[in-house]
């Protein structure tokens, strides 16, 4: 007499994990939330709004870095808002790197499409690090959190597309987070074991106060 219920309960759960409605176009119009941003009216949603032509483009490449990231997210893509997909398109000059970064929304798959990349992460429970030269057509996967990078060490540029299980992964880089702010010199070396001349001079370079 239990056995329907073995196969009627799983139906259920899987029902009522499915979607309300077909898509959420996101309105950005109005602010982005931790949901993502509030779905636009039906009635104003076209084709267009699941289309993204960013990506033919090559990034700009003459920074710092000699890298660019053209991101596909909803800020951008209003189409994938709430379906937790999304796509990005890295530019690598030669030399070019992506610094130490983490995406804490999502994991990420990264396809090379031109050149070579250098890419690796590294775990956060033991700090085991994962490096692998990509080639093109190889692919690599970043789980979501880790720290991570790429860089281009080949004599071409290179190009990438990367895609997310989120319609907005987040970023934090790294050198950004430590010296492109205003967190005491002083503090940042006591709790980074950084030489303060060095914190100072990153900081210049990377806009840095304080």
């Amino acid at each position: 007499m239990y056995l329907p219920l073995l196969f009627i309960f799983p139906l259920l759960f899987i029902s009522s994990q499915g979607s309300v409605q077909d898509f959420c176009v996101g309105d950005l119009s109005l602010p982005n939330g931790p949901a993502g941003y509030s779905c636009k009216k039906s009635s104003k949603v076209t084709e267009n709004d699941f289309v993204y032509h960013g990506l033919a483009i090559a990034g700009n490449t003459t920074n710092i870095i000699k890298a660019a990231v053209t991101p596909a997210f909803d800020a951008q893509f209003p189409g994938v808002n709430g379906l937790g997909i999304s796509i990005a398109r890295l530019d690598l000059a030669v030399g070019g790197v992506i610094p130490f970064h983490t995406h804490p929304g999502a994991s990420e798959i990264l396809v090379v499409i031109q050149g070579t990349i250098y890419a690796g992460f590294i775990s956060s429970f033991d700090n085991v690090v994962y490096l692998k030269t990509l080639n093109k057509g190889d692919v690599m996967v970043f789980p979501q959190g880790l720290l991570h990078f790429q860089v281009n060490p080949s004599k071409i540029p290179a190009i990438a597309f990367a895609s997310f299980g989120s319609s907005n992964p987040g970023l934090q880089i790294t050198d950004f987070a430590f010296f492109k702010n205003d967190l005491p010199t002083e503090l940042l070396a006591e709790t980074s074991f950084l030489d303060v001349a060095q914190i100072k001079k990153l900081k210049g370079v990377l806009g840095g106060t304080n």
